[in-house]
């Protein structure tokens, strides 16, 4: 069966719209959730919004008027991919795309549904359709690229992007494709610091949102005291290929993927089975997967929301998994918000940069780790890791969990 291995990565995100700014952020502890006003609806709260985009950087106008951000976004991350990966063209009919995304259009439908309220049918924009359905980045990303092989988008939530690589990863080892594009992108913001109300207020009233006061401890994972998640979007994006294309063409190879596993949850639509059962399970799936015990894991980069019951099973599922020895984990949400469907690609771009460098950064705004946690949550700054297989987990509603392993490429 090919090995499948990763040669190019590119991200917009809240803390960093470069592969270079982002990873400067998690060295530095540079967080990208800000404080945001909302008069008349709510006190003061936290988001973590993609800042600085300009569109028309990364495509021709006519591109930039018929998408949406959470397209524009896939597209310019997907462009730094492959210029990180020294691909100048594509074989149209053996490179794939699988996306993962969420939500779609979250600012199209919103600008649409205010243009109705205020103009009625007649102040619609006519491409609103168009901007708004989930398969439209993979869709401008074939468009843009001249592609015709497998063309595929995923909505498992927060599981997205985990799932989009891992299935990517399948359509090379089964031979339907030599290269693909893929990673996971979510936009709730809707430009100039503001957002989608109804998504920010319908996980307000879940009591998802933290009820956090100070700047530097929004978003805590694996925190005693944590209070919650932060909104964030963005995107991560990466080329993939086999072992034998990346090598006839001199492609550097950044890691290779060497397991994933994807799991139904299922006890409740919004929360895991409280003991992590079934969270280790996709765990030790993928490990089997990669062909890999779990004592030969040297990092975990973690879901960690930063919430009590989602941040109590998983590390429940950590602990029984890999508890009881010194393996260092992290969750990167304290940096980037809770990044949906782009939060385990955006972790697998981190994941890169650990293998390359040691660099393995903290649990940003966590102070006192949960006494539960039989394993090593990196705090206060990054860490040095020398790592040779490092695990990224991600789960999301409806019981969505998935989980990636990769391996620095020998």
């Amino acid at each position: 069966m090919p090995r499948v291995v990763i040669t190019g990565r590119g991200i917009i995100a809240p803390n960093g719209n470069s592969v270079t700014d982002y990873l400067d952020g998690l060295r530095n502890n540079v967080s990208g959730i800000g404080r945001i006003s909302w008069p008349g609806e709510t006190d003061t709260f936290w988001f973590a919004p993609v800042r600085d985009f300009e569109a028309t950087d990364w495509m021709d106008a006519k591109v930039a008027d018929g998408t949406d951000l959470f397209a524009q976004w896939a597209l310019a991350a997907t462009e730094q991919a492959r210029i990180d990966a020294g691909l100048d063209d594509f074989d149209s009919e053996r490179t794939g795309v699988v996306h993962g995304t969420s939500m779609g259009g979250t600012r199209s439908l919103s600008e649409a549904q205010r243009a109705y309220e205020r103009d009625g049918a007649a102040g619609v924009d006519r491409k609103t359709m168009i901007r708004i359905l989930p398969n439209m980045a993979g869709s401008q990303l074939c468009m843009r690229y001249g592609l015709h092989g497998p063309l595929l988008t995923l909505t498992t939530a927060c599981a997205s992007s985990n799932d989009a690589i891992g299935n990517a990863a399948r359509l090379i080892r089964s031979g339907e494709a030599d290269v693909a594009l893929t990673g996971g992108t979510e936009a709730v913001t809707l430009g100039d610091g503001d957002f989608a109300p109804a998504w920010y207020f319908a996980q307000a009233q879940y009591g998802m949102i933290t009820n956090s006061t100070d700047e530097r401890r929004t978003l805590t994972p694996f925190d005693q005291s944590r209070t919650g998640i932060v909104i964030g979007d963005g995107s991560a994006m990466f080329v993939i290929e086999s072992e034998e294309h990346a090598l006839a063409r001199g492609a550097t190879i950044l890691a290779e993927i060497a397991g994933y596993a994807s799991l139904a949850d299922g006890p409740h639509p919004s929360a895991p089975d409280p003991n992590g059962t079934w969270e280790a399970l996709v765990m030790r799936k993928a490990l089997a997967n990669a062909d890999i015990e779990p004592e030969q894991v040297d990092a975990l980069y973690a879901h960690a929301t930063g919430t009590a019951k989602g941040d109590t099973a998983e590390i429940r599922a950590i602990n029984t998994v890999h508890g009881g020895r010194d393996l260092a984990v992290t969750g990167i949400k304290g940096h980037t918000g809770h990044t949906g469907a782009a939060s385990g690609a955006m972790s697998a771009v981190a994941a890169l940069e650990t293998f390359a460098s040691g660099m393995f950064p903290n649990a940003f705004g966590t102070d006192v780790v949960d006494p539960d946690a039989d394993f090593q949550v990196i705090t206060q700054k990054p860490a040095h890791v020398d790592a040779d297989v490092i695990q990224i987990n991600s789960f999301g509603f409806g019981g969505q969990n998935a989980s990636l392993v990769l391996r620095r490429y020998s």
